[in-house]
């Protein structure tokens, strides 16, 4: 019975270990899912500056309102946009300076996309060792 109850703290210990890396590999996955979410933004965001740098004054564009719907406007301003700071404060810039301000976002972005996928590499490493470590303690203890 001694040898038993080491055993069994070990696998309870083991067991409570892959419920937190889990856990942690749940939330890893949703912070992939939102950073993807936000370069997808960004990204479409930089593909419009593009688009706007090719257009004149006065010239018709579709703007997108959300959920697949645009509506449709003259350009006023070829050279002006208004960039968000966070926090609901924008400021007015000219399309150069807020396609920089974009850019240097989504850079961020991706460094923090390849830090997660890495983070989460690990963990999901840690879960396959944890996870064959307790089958082979739980195979030796039948």
């Amino acid at each position: 019975m001694t040898q038993r109850a080491p055993a069994e703290e070990e696998l309870r210990k083991l067991s409570m270990e892959l419920r937190y890396l889990e856990q942690t590999a749940e939330a890893l996955q949703h912070r992939i899912s939102m950073v993807n979410t936000a370069i997808a933004d960004l990204t479409y965001a930089n593909e419009t500056l593009d688009n706007m740098e090719k257009e004149k004054e006065n010239a018709e564009m579709l703007v997108p309102i959300g959920s697949s719907s645009y509506v449709k406007v003259k350009l006023a301003d070829a050279n002006k946009v208004i960039v968000g700071l966070g926090s609901g404060v924008s400021i007015e810039r000219t399309l150069p300076e807020a396609k920089v301000v974009l850019k240097e976002r989504l850079d961020e972005l991706e460094k923090t996309m390849n830090a997660a996928q890495q983070q989460f590499s690990q963990v999901a490493e840690r879960i396959n060792t944890g996870r064959s470590r307790l089958e082979s303690m739980l195979a030796s203890n039948k």
